[in-house]
């Protein structure tokens, strides 16, 4: 059941199937839905407070919810993303690793990825059970890929045009406008893609993620959102990470409280556009706005069909 393959048909090809510890996500049968990453930040300064969960009950509580919700992925993270006070290795350690030993006994069904750059981190996390290792800053420790192809888990390769972690952009420019940044996010996610390969990581568990906001202004996140089509195309799982960015608060002038229907809106259409994984602080929200476009995408049923048959 696929849209694409109807002729005459004009739904965008979706980006290749993520399959993490063994099992395809996001199928079920026939029906195939976009993944959702949930967002649980164990800091205490994240741009978005309702995802500090630094308590660990609350956040495991915070995780089974996420379950419930429908995301299949949770995403931890130890250190704010931006410029904040600084948090060594050891420090990120204690924040995430005990706590993905804690998920992994509460939801083993759920899949657990720890978002660092740190290769000691992930070493880490890994021996503590997490299957994915989600590298926002674009391979800023060489060895991070290395870890998770020895370990045969997934990893996210990013582009941040070269920024390197916590650092925030400024008048940064691509040589040949959008079309130069796409060129340029299309040929960093390749060749990051293809070494992770080489490393050992299994290919359909390799993630691409064009990683709005990171080395970018409003207007190249925002190109790279209509662009989605041919990031779609490289072959991999394609990631958004659109959840309550700058990108979409600036477009709407609206702080990080305020942006839940924007990025709605951009999730609707990246996934249209063909996206495969979806890293949001919504879960139930985001689930149900890729639920409704896998079913108009011919891609999974309505949950219910009685209107005009009973």
């Amino acid at each position: 059941m696929n849209g694409s393959d109807v002729p005459g048909a004009a739904v965008p090809r979706a980006s290749a199937p993520l399959v993490l510890r063994g099992r395809e996500l996001g199928r079920e049968g026939r029906a195939v839905r976009p993944v959702v990453m949930a967002v649980l930040n164990r800091t205490t300064d994240s741009f978005y407070a309702p995802a500090r969960v630094p308590d660990d009950a609350a956040a495991l509580a915070a995780a089974e919810r996420a379950f419930a919700d429908g995301a299949e992925i949770l995403d931890v993270g130890g250190v704010r993303a931006g410029n904040g006070s600084p948090v060594d290795e050891a420090e990120e350690i204690r924040r995430v690793v005990p706590f993905v030993a804690a998920v992994r006994r509460a939801v083993p069904d759920l899949i657990v990825s720890v978002d660092t750059w740190r290769a000691g981190v992930a070493r880490a996390a890994i021996d503590a059970g997490a299957d994915l290792v989600n590298d926002t800053w674009a391979g800023h420790d060489p060895a991070l890929v290395e870890v998770a192809g020895a370990a045969g888990v997934g990893v996210v390769c990013s582009h941040t045009g070269g920024a390197t972690p916590r650092t925030d952009p400024y008048r940064v420019e691509y040589p040949g406008g959008g079309d130069g940044l796409l060129d340029d996010v299309v040929a960093t996610l390749r060749a990051a893609a293809e070494r992770a390969v080489e490393c050992g990581v299994p290919r359909e568990s390799v993630l691409v993620d064009p990683t709005h906001d990171f080395g970018k202004n409003t207007w190249h996140s925002l190109h790279l959102l209509r662009r989605t089509g041919t990031l779609a195309g490289l072959g991999f799982p394609l990631l958004m990470a659109l959840s309550r960015k700058d990108f979409v608060g600036e477009t709407l002038d609206l702080p990080p409280e305020d942006r839940l229907e924007g990025t709605l809106g951009a999730t609707a259409v990246a996934a249209w556009l063909g996206a495969r994984v979806f890293r949001t602080h919504d879960v139930a929200a985001t689930r149900r706005v890729l639920d409704l476009v896998a079913a108009v995408r011919d891609e999974a049923p309505p949950a219910v069909a009685l209107r005009g048959l009973a």
